[in-house]
């Protein structure tokens, strides 16, 4: 029998232990449960040292509390101390780091907004808190063949709020196309959370002239905070800059 290993992933501690124990229950299903993003995480990569890997992580919409209405979801690098703002920020984490895993958003409402969001930071899929364990087992058995689960009473809005982001991005791109290499390089340092002085090291420029390229970024993409910027700058499709990566340009060579 293939077990399927499920990560439920909520901070509300009797809910999380009482759908682990509920998912447990059944014969080809093995559980653990976290109680935070960076908990989760953990357990990620923890699970990957040791030669396993989770299949599903269920995860609370509503983790380390919601986005207000206006707000996009947060790369995790751009997270605060802990590293994860919310359920979505968690998700787009997920999916960069770990992409075999499949991520289910489990939510107390119906909401198009977020659920598009969901969506697009990776997720497969959107479950109501309150809809019956069986449901909720054909949705992880479902994501793990590559399907896609939204409550059929939020297709129609989904599908407004895809169609509306990615009208966004094609604006995003066109003002993004507007930076000059150079810009367009900080801007994948400011993706990658990174703050002025660390651009300033890792593109070999000073403080004042990263600080004029920032200015200049902003400027152009017509914004006026570095959230903003990032948050447009994903829309767009610009990921952060290889924070690994050894090689990095310098006058127009590698270094």
């Amino acid at each position: 029998m293939v077990r399927i290993r499920v990560l439920v992933v909520d901070d509300h501690r009797i809910f999380a232990e009482s759908l682990a124990a509920a998912l447990a229950a059944e014969p080809d299903v093995d559980v653990s449960a976290a109680g935070s993003g960076p908990a989760a995480l953990r357990s990620l990569e923890r699970a990957a040292a040791e030669g396993r890997r989770f299949d599903v992580l269920l995860v609370d919409a509503d983790l380390g509390g919601s986005l207000p209405p206006a707000r996009p979801a947060v790369p995790v690098q751009e997270a605060g101390e802990d590293g994860v703002v919310d359920g979505i920020s968690l998700v787009a984490g997920v999916r960069s780091g770990h992409p075999a895993v499949r991520t289910v958003v489990l939510a107390e409402k119906d909401d198009p907004r977020r659920a598009a969001l969901a969506l697009q930071a990776g997720a497969s899929g959107w479950v109501a808190k309150d809809c019956s364990l069986s449901r909720l087992l054909t949705v992880i058995r479902g994501v793990l063949r590559d399907e896609t689960h939204l409550p059929p009473a939020l297709l129609t809005g989904v599908l407004r709020e895809l169609t509306a982001a990615r009208k966004h991005r094609t604006e995003s791109e066109r003002l993004v196309e507007s930076l000059t290499p150079r810009e367009r390089e900080v801007l994948r340092c400011m993706v990658a959370g990174l703050g002025r002085k660390a651009v300033a090291e890792r593109l070999f420029l000073s403080p004042h002239t990263v600080r004029t390229h920032m200015q200049n970024v902003l400027g152009k993409l017509g914004v006026h905070s570095t959230l903003a910027a990032v948050a447009l700058a994903r829309r767009a499709g610009v990921g952060p800059v290889d924070l690994a990566g050894d090689v990095v340009e310098r006058g127009g060579q590698l270094a």
